[in-house]
């Protein structure tokens, strides 16, 4: 399996201090952790899940990580009297064998969308092979949404020089490739000219296969120019606890993906478009 690729040092800092996101974690945490609790954090990087988990009162903490920030999560850990419970692995989840199953398997995996690298198999494989009768997965289902959009700012960063430029050259060529590519983003809610279909829903206490395959059709709510698919996603970490990076909400450091369509399409008012999305 390859390796994920790894975070600069302080983007690790970033995830921590998005509110949303890490209050979310800490929460259910605090639910599904029980005194003396086995707790493995998939992906630790700097370790806030497993000092937080130890914080709240787990017995064992396996911390997995493949990149060198674990060196850094070792020495925070030392800092804050909980090297005793946390035992480091710097390896990947796939690659280690516990002396005990977990009770609670925290991970955040996920690019912009929850489809990135091999996410879904790592916790599919930690489910099966790490995580005792009646434990609990934080996240537990991911559910990914997508819509159309109208954002001709967005698009011109793949149109220019590809369509247009200003030295008279035909570069047409590269076009097609640069809009079979996507870009992370932040879009508000009234970019939106559909109602958000749902993608797929990825419910981790049973799902195993990576693919995603689904026709989704809109009906344009107003007249307007669609420039791509915009897609983002809504967790549920335990029940009631969770986030959604959704246009219209607080803005997360997940962004949002936005896929351009190969030429923008001009819509009118109750137009119906269906567009097939794969992710293999």
């Amino acid at each position: 399996m390859d390796r994920p690729q790894g975070y600069r040092l302080a983007s690790y800092g970033d995830l921590i201090n998005d509110g949303p996101r890490t209050g979310a974690y800490v929460a259910a945490l605090r639910q599904a952790i029980r005194p003396g609790s086995v707790v493995l954090d998939i992906g630790a990087g700097t370790g806030i899940f497993s000092l937080l988990s130890a914080q709240v009162g787990a017995g064992r903490v396996h911390a997995v990580e493949p990149h060198d920030a674990i060196c850094v999560a070792t020495a925070i850990a030392r800092a804050n009297g909980y090297a005793d419970r946390i035992t480091f692995h710097q390896a990947l989840s796939t690659e280690i064998d516990l002396p005990d199953r977990a009770d609670v398997i925290v991970s955040d995996l996920r690019g912009v969308l929850p489809l990135l690298q091999q996410h879904v198999p790592a916790i599919a494989d930690a489910r099966r092979r790490h995580l005792a009768r009646g434990g609990r997965l934080i996240p537990q289902q991911d559910t990914i949404w997508a819509a159309l959009v109208e954002s001709p700012e967005q698009y011109r960063r793949f149109e220019r020089p590809w369509g247009t430029n200003d030295f008279g050259l035909d570069m047409r060529a590269g076009h097609p490739l640069v809009v079979n590519t996507w870009r992370r983003v932040n879009l508000d809610a009234e970019r939106l000219l559909v109602e958000p279909q749902r993608w797929a829903t990825l419910d981790y206490r049973t799902v195993d296969s990576p693919h995603v395959d689904a026709k989704l059709s809109w009906t344009a709510g107003r007249p307007g120019t669609a420039h791509g698919v915009l897609a983002w996603f809504d967790t549920e970490l335990l029940d009631g606890i969770g986030f959604s990076n959704a246009p219209g909400k607080p803005e997360l450091i997940y962004g949002q993906a936005f896929f351009p369509l190969q030429e923008p399409v001009h819509l009118s008012a109750g137009e119906q478009v269906i567009v097939r999305m794969a992710a293999n």
